[in-house]
């Protein structure tokens, strides 16, 4: 585990901007990840060096070649990081936007009565864009209920809606409310197990950072990631197609290339700060492995990724030494409840007879970064059949540690107490 190798974590913590202060507040534990991730300070370099470039792509100069072969370095990089042996790779101005493209492409191609496939989990990147696609281009729009208690939606809740007749397919990776993970493998088979040819398009936003991304395993044709989400920075977004979603008709400039899919002259530091990301796992899976293939080095450290928050979010669900956890705190309730092993470094709580706006207020002011989910546009397909109007949302990654963890407890507890005065 990733604290049990002596100065490791120091080294991970020392990669990243801003672990420990806030250049605004000062002094702070960020448990924001699933809002943003923080920024690696080679990311950071590579932005600075490339913003201060003038030339563009596909001019006969060396600037240019040299940009060239940066934006394929980049592509084929992302293609070990995700485990992608065909289609391609492109950037847009964020992750929403390319779900809302690739949706809406394969809408607008499915023959008309057929049906789009989504469920109540989804983020409404992808919920949004099924349903106003499927609208337009006449499908009707199949929604799958997901468990309320546990915060998940399985491949047997989509094959009980399936039919023949679906073309278009959305699952969600994992959730940024509840912090469960889907096994979309799986629910990717049952849906190809009655729809054959169906297109089946992911939102892995907030999956990403966690590592463990296999596009060859999946058997889907759409992946979506958010960079600022995985260690990078905001301002884009990065998606995979799959060789037959490429080759639908699709929005483009006329007489463009048929395989193109991006407009216009893209940022070469987006892509560079990709490698970036890619080489840090790389190094990460180096120092919890002896393993010599980069692909394999990846998936080492996507295993002691999961493995380490895990261990985190277990310390903040049960607690450790005379700290008690949130699942022993009589004024926390968790979602999806405390034992969940489908949890990816998120813990939503609400705190009885406080708004969770007051509680997020409280611990800010103690240096504790978390976020309030409320029952709106963005949370309320979760929210709302709990019957909650709010939560708090803590969520981690493999940079932070064990001691704030404890710090955020120990918070909680205090929170208890001045409650009752």
């Amino acid at each position: 585990m990733l604290h049990e190798t002596p100065g490791l974590l120091d080294a991970i913590r020392a990669r990243f901007a801003h672990v420990e202060s806030c250049p605004f507040q000062g002094p702070r534990i960020f448990f924001e990840n699933a809002g943003g991730a923080l920024t690696l300070k080679s990311v950071v370099d590579t932005s600075a060096r490339f913003a201060a470039i003038p030339d563009n792509q596909g001019r006969d100069n060396m600037a240019s070649h040299a940009l060239v072969d940066i934006i394929n370095r980049a592509k084929a990089d992302l293609a070990v990081f995700m485990n992608a042996s065909s289609g391609q790779f492109f950037v847009g101005e964020s992750g929403t936007e390319l779900l809302f493209r690739m949706i809406r492409t394969a809408c607008v191609n499915a023959p008309k009565g057929a049906k789009v496939i989504g469920s109540s989990i989804e983020h409404p990147a992808s919920r949004s864009a099924a349903r106003r696609w499927a609208g337009i281009a006449g499908l009707d729009y199949v929604s799958v209920p997901h468990d309320d208690a546990t915060g998940l939606v399985t491949a047997a809740d989509y094959a009980a809606r399936m039919s023949p007749d679906v073309a278009v397919a959305t699952i969600l990776h994992a959730s940024p409310v509840t912090g469960m993970g889907m096994d979309v493998a799986a629910i990717a088979r049952a849906i190809r197990s009655v729809s054959p040819d169906c297109f089946i398009i992911v939102d892995g936003i907030q999956h990403a950072a966690h590592g463990q991304l296999d596009i060859d395993g999946y058997g889907v044709d759409g992946y979506a990631i958010s960079p600022y989400k995985v260690f990078s920075r905001h301002g884009y977004g990065v998606a995979w197609i799959s060789d037959r979603l490429t080759a639908l008709p699709h929005d483009q400039l006329i007489d463009a290339p048929a395989a193109g899919w991006e407009f216009g002259t893209r940022d070469t530091g987006a892509y560079a700060t990709m490698s970036d990301v890619v080489d840090y796992f790389d190094w990460l899976g180096g120092q919890v492995s002896d393993a010599t293939d980069r692909r394999a080095r990846i998936e080492a450290a996507g295993r002691a990724i999961h493995s380490y928050e895990t261990h985190l979010t277990n310390v903040m669900i049960n607690g450790t030494g005379n700290l008690h956890g949130l699942r022993d705190m009589d004024h926390v309730t968790i979602l999806a409840g405390a034992e969940n092993p489908a949890r990816e470094g998120l813990v939503s709580i609400v705190v009885r007879d406080m708004p969770s706006a007051e509680a997020v207020s409280r611990l800010n002011a103690q240096g504790i970064r978390t976020h309030t989910r409320k029952d709106d546009h963005y949370s309320g397909n979760v929210l709302r059949p709990l019957g909650m109007p709010d939560c708090i949302r803590v969520s981690l990654c493999h940079y932070n540690t064990e001691h704030e963890v404890t710090q955020f407890l120990a918070a909680m507890q205090d929170m208890k107490r001045k409650r009752c005065i």
